[in-house]
């Protein structure tokens, strides 16, 4: 596996694998390169090797295997193998993160909390949600840990005279329910709230199904995975990804050939708002029925893939 100049070799036999570093060695040699010896290292997924610890990192992950019973083991064509993968993020990207949010909260020691938190909000949402995919919950936990220790201090530095009652009513409040959310005073919407990592919702990785290519005129399968499609609206594949590839008036899936068309659930004549929560993608015929249903007029975005 390879991104860029960084690249990963597995294999079962470990000869495998040190044959190729000799063959990639020697390749690199005849155009003047090396591969770096303190980015180089041979290393177990399941067990510690040459005193090293299983797993290894690749693009701000760690990939390592643990030993689990036959109801989490991972299935080779049916066949039990004793373990499980694990990727989280690595440790090293955890305390470059870590250290990027200590240097922006130390930056805004005399700011405002609404300046500190509207710089801080990218970066946790950033951070957050390239790690969305993977095993991230200890290390969202964690990372909100030690960021709240850190605004702690921060908040006892600009009022070293006052209490940690005060301190906590003037910088934590309680926002729906939820306390210890670091935000502004409500002020209606110029409240603003600090953002936390566990906030992020985990959605594993799914893996492409069969064959399928973006490539393949497969236009609802493509639409629904990535809710964006080449060949329709971006309003079209949000919908179809946000319907999971079913009409929502007759609850049939969306076939290839199929037209359809955007539908307001509360009709414009009726003071629909032209906004994602009020729209809906239909059938072309069930567009008919529900608009002689609720007795609406007119259509919008019609749409007949050709294949």
């Amino acid at each position: 596996m390879r991104y860029a100049d960084d690249f990963v070799i597995l294999h079962e036999d470990i000869t495998v694998v040190q044959r190729c570093k000799e063959l990639i060695q020697e390749w690199l040699k005849g155009m003047g390169l090396e591969l770096k010896p303190s980015k180089t290292r041979l290393a177990h997924t399941l067990q510690e090797y040459e005193g090293m610890n299983p797993g290894f990192d690749f693009l701000g992950f760690n990939i390592r295997q643990i030993p689990v019973g036959k109801y989490q083991s991972g299935k080779n064509n049916g066949r039990l193998l004793g373990f499980k993968t694990i990727i989280t993020p690595s440790k090293e990207k955890q305390k470059v993160h870590y250290d990027r949010v200590a240097s922006i909260i130390n930056a805004h020691q005399s700011a405002p909390q609404s300046a500190l938190v509207r710089n801080l909000n990218p970066v946790i949402r950033g951070w957050a949600n390239y790690y969305s995919t993977v095993v991230s919950k200890d290390a969202y936990s964690r990372l909100d840990y030690l960021m709240y220790q850190k605004l702690r201090a921060w908040a006892k530095r600009r009022h070293p005279r006052k209490s940690g009652y005060w301190i906590t009513n003037k910088y934590w409040q309680t926002i729906g329910g939820e306390n210890w959310v670091f935000a502004t005073k409500a002020e209606g919407k110029d409240s603003m709230r600090l953002l936390k990592h566990s906030e992020t919702s985990i959605t594993r990785h799914v893996k492409v199904k069969g064959e399928s290519s973006p490539h393949d005129g497969n236009l609802i399968y493509w639409s629904i995975r990535m809710g964006k499609h080449l060949e329709i609206s971006t309003r079209e594949a949000i919908l179809l990804k946000g319907q999971k590839g079913k009409c929502l008036y007759c609850r049939l899936f969306f076939r290839d050939g199929d037209s359809w068309e955007i539908d307001h659930k509360i009709p414009r004549s009726k003071g629909g708002k032209d906004e994602y929560k009020n729209l809906q993608l239909l059938h072309k015929h069930c567009h008919d029925m529900k608009t002689a249903e609720d007795g609406s007029v007119g259509s919008s975005n019609v749409n007949y893939p050709n294949y």
